[in-house]
């Protein structure tokens, strides 16, 4: 009677569910593997940003794209145009002109014959706006980089095979 209680215990012991038995009848569904998908991702943003996530159907990761360039375009467009005006300014000083329109800011003649914004000031604010550009320039071609990495990295993903355990 004992060693029917305990061989019974043994027994399903290691029950659970069953390996699943494969025959010819399986079948068994696969995706088709493009290696060439993230390189046509990669090519099509580079081409034309935003079309590797079109390409890749994230057609909301788009409008990020634009949105991320763009500002930092702006950024490049405005501290670009801010340096030029400092340096033309700076310049015409140096020329011994007075008529830049920071010699006097709202023709208050505050200290006749003095500027109302040092020379050494103006050169600041070129550098200033110098640095500004060069960082807005890099900015944008890190967006540019990451836009083609996020189509490329999205298009392997997709391919990724979730089924498996």
């Amino acid at each position: 009677l004992l060693f029917f209680l305990f061989g019974n215990s043994i027994v399903f012991a290691q029950g659970g569910t069953p390996d699943p038995v494969i025959t010819s009848q399986t079948i068994l569904k696969t995706n088709e593997i493009d290696p060439l998908t993230p390189a046509k991702a990669a090519f099509y943003s580079a081409v034309l940003p935003g079309l590797g996530q079109a390409y890749n159907k994230k057609y909301w990761k788009i409008p990020m794209v634009y949105a991320a360039l763009g500002s930092s375009l702006y950024g490049y467009l405005n501290s670009q145009s801010a340096y030029t005006e400092f340096r033309n300014a700076f310049k015409s000083r140096r020329a011994g002109f007075m008529t830049d329109k920071y010699y006097d800011l709202n023709n208050s003649g505050l200290v006749p014959g003095s500027p109302d914004i040092s020379d050494s000031s103006l050169q600041k604010a070129q550098e200033l706006a110098q640095d500004n550009r060069d960082l807005a320039l890099v900015v944008t071609i890190g967006i540019y980089a990451l836009n083609i990495i996020d189509a490329n990295v999205d298009a392997h993903l997709k391919q990724f095979n979730k089924s498996r355990p």
